[in-house]
């Protein structure tokens, strides 16, 4: 009911603010916002993850114009106009290299027409007619939760109804999953888009990232509850810190490949116990991407490059996928257990376990530690059982698993955090449904 409200809202702003020609038909995409509860980074891995998509979410609506250009209005920035013959001269797409190129004075908007360009590439999507796009968005940016993938899954899902493109759910994700990649230059795995798109509310979306292997979602009981809350920190997911530990985890999977057959060539599908007696011992705990690259090349991921002239962590970004998969496996299974106390407790412990392992890789931060702390502190007493820090680290949000009761916790938790730091956290309550189960709205305004 609460998203049917919001597109109420979105469409009267639309017409109110005259933000696209009238009496033209209007296709209009809602897509959530995501808390990583279990799994994150590991996902390029090829782990379990679970995620929930949040209340906050972006709208995208999409309409054909005249003009031979591709109009971005995203409510709260300057307007970006992109001439159709720029992004596709002589009737052909630009490769995703120059498109890059493109959007470096305008990096938001690549989240936006870059996902034009993979229409274009990758589903002979013609870029003969002219289009405006309108977005609005109260998933707030940095915080780690995805407000990249909503926009990217929303205006994707618009504009292929608007110039009637079908394009089944899951390829809507991996679609925008290699815009981001390849045009906005984010290395980023898939489990963001495929929550903005397969997201059920109240529900925690079960992947295996191998590479996007949907599994029936996991019900949260009736007395568990889920929050997230912001550090204040900004994360980014083009950072140096993720993009090193993922080259880091795929240059200890080239590593081993020359020891043992890792299946499906995903580290999380390394048993630990396997990976702790015969493994560990094969991984430096660093390592110069010199040494990397005389003595094996290059690595297998096609998103990040092992560069000269700079060090890598390899052990820590190695092991964590193959312990994140058991414990997003476990934290799953306690979760389709009845619940009780105890139950409760060994879920906040693999969060915790999760947390402390994203610190060994480089990708803590003071506020996300701070905020682990005063969870802890407050501990199973009051309600609260465990948390850890989310998506591709180095800042951004907190995830934290509690009693449904226990929002008073989490309050003195906040104002704890705002009198150590100055920073007032946000706090992301409450769910919503995605893509695939919103639909996509045509409207005429």
């Amino acid at each position: 009911m609460t998203a049917v409200v919001e597109l109420d809202g979105f469409v009267e702003t639309l017409k109110t603010r005259a933000l696209l020609e009238s009496a033209v038909p209007v296709a209009i995409s809602r897509a959530p916002g995501r808390l990583d509860v279990m799994g994150g980074i590991a996902d390029y891995s090829g782990s379990l993850v679970l995620q929930r998509p949040i209340a906050e979410a972006t709208f995208a609506a999409a309409q054909r114009i005249d003009r031979a250009a591709i109009e971005v209005v995203s409510l709260g920035r300057p307007p970006v106009t992109i001439p159709l013959h720029t992004l596709a001269p002589a009737g052909e797409p630009v490769g995703y290299d120059e498109a890059r190129r493109m959007f470096v004075r305008e990096p938001w908007a690549s989240y936006v027409v870059g996902m034009v360009l993979v229409l274009a590439r990758e589903r002979r999507f013609a870029l003969t007619s002219g289009m405006r796009i309108v977005i609005a968005s109260n998933v707030p940016e940095g915080k780690g939760v995805s407000s990249s993938a909503a926009i990217e899954t929303a205006t994707m899902s618009a504009v292929a109804c608007a110039f009637d493109i079908t394009i089944e759910p899951r390829d809507l994700a991996l679609l925008c999953q290699k815009g981001e990649n390849l045009v906005a230059g984010a290395p980023c795995g898939v489990m963001d888009q495929m929550t903005c798109v397969f997201g059920e509310e109240y529900a925690l979306m079960a992947l295996l990232c191998q590479p996007a292997e949907l599994q029936p979602s996991v019900a949260v009981s009736d007395d568990i509850e889920v929050w997230g809350i912001d550090s204040g920190e900004r994360h980014a997911v083009g950072g140096s810190d993720y993009g090193a530990v993922r080259a880091g985890a795929f240059m200890g999977l080239r590593i081993l490949s020359d020891h043992v057959h890792v299946p499906g060539a995903y580290l999380a599908n390394i048993e630990a116990s396997t990976f702790e007696r015969e493994l560990v011992e094969y991984l430096p705990e660093e390592m110069s991407g010199d040494e990397f690259v005389d003595r094996y090349g290059r690595t297998s991921d096609s998103v990040t490059t092992v560069e000269r002239g700079r060090r890598y962590r390899v052990r820590a970004p190695t092991a964590h996928p193959v312990y994140e998969r058991e414990r997003a496996e476990v934290f799953r299974r306690l979760l389709l257990e009845s619940s009780d106390q105890q139950r409760r407790i060994q879920l906040g412990e693999l969060m915790y376990g999760s947390h402390a392992s994203y610190g060994a890789c480089g990708l803590g931060s003071r506020g996300t530690d701070l905020l682990v702390d005063l969870v802890r502190a407050e501990g199973s007493a009051a309600g609260l059982y465990g948390a850890r820090i989310t998506g591709g680290g180095s800042g951004g949000t907190v995830a934290v698993i509690g009693r449904r009761d226990a929002s008073p916790a989490i309050g003195r938790v906040v104002d704890a955090y705002e009198r150590a730091t100055g920073y007032r956290p946000h706090v992301f309550a409450g769910s919503s449904p995605g893509v695939d189960a919103f639909g996509v709205r045509r409207v005429t305004v």
